[in-house]
């Protein structure tokens, strides 16, 4: 698997992506950063946390903008898998590249704290090294965490079973639990939870593995996506 992760700036999580999927998972990767026009050659690419451009107007508002979105948005269509976590989730719903929103936590607080969820579909590109129902812990650390859609989109998105993983115990409002969900296609998933913070025993959960473990598996054998 040969994996790209974007960084744009105000990202502060692109080091530790790296780090899970080169040292802990043994794959290729790559940093890219946000004025990047291709993306040809990669099997995943990885849209990090952080605060991208400082969180200014709104979370990931101005990062749909950076010249890397228009080559995510036909990697994506070419059926490229792409991973966004917390601030990279914001970033793919603003480009429109899943649906809903982010909007503030109900709390109006910023949540930084391990969280349990429950595996919701196992069996997509991102969640197949688990199983239905499997409990994890996996840590959050996000004021705009609360995910929404309207009620439409709400029953497309359960009908299509599109939800991955649901809080057990929900932190920040969402609609449905919703932690981590894929577009309909199932290419493209985001998560608020850090699956690459949850990777060594030592930083007291190994759960987030099966993310990289799942995407290994996916994409074995499969050909380089061109844009």
């Amino acid at each position: 698997m040969k994996a790209a992760v974007l960084t744009f700036p105000g990202s502060n999580c692109d080091e530790d992506l790296l780090w899970a999927v080169k040292e802990i998972a043994r794959q290729e990767a790559t940093l890219v950063p946000a004025t990047t026009t291709t993306l040809a050659g990669y099997d995943l690419v990885l849209v990090p946390g952080g605060f991208s451009y400082g969180d200014y107007l709104r979370s990931g508002a101005i990062a749909k903008f950076a010249p890397v979105m228009t080559a995510l948005k036909t990697f994506a269509a070419n059926g490229g898998y792409v991973l966004g976590i917390c601030n990279g989730f914001q970033i793919l719903t603003e480009a429109g590249l899943l649906p809903g929103a982010l909007q503030w936590n109900t709390s109006l607080t910023f949540v930084c704290e391990p969280e349990p969820l429950i595996v919701a579909n196992a069996t997509t590109a991102f969640s197949n090294q688990y199983t239905a129902g499997q409990k994890l812990s996996l840590p959050i650390a996000h004021g705009e965490g609360n995910y929404y859609a309207d009620d439409e989109t709400l029953a497309a998105i359960e009908a299509n079973d599109q939800v991955v993983f649901r809080y057990a115990a929900n932190p920040n409002g969402s609609l449905n639990d919703i932690a981590g969900l894929t577009n309909a296609a199932g290419n493209v998933m985001g998560m608020m939870p850090h699956p690459e913070r949850a990777v060594e025993a030592l930083l007291g959960s190994t759960d987030g593995l099966g993310v990289f473990d799942s995407l290994i598996t996916a994409t074995k054998g499969a050909a380089h996506v061109a844009d």
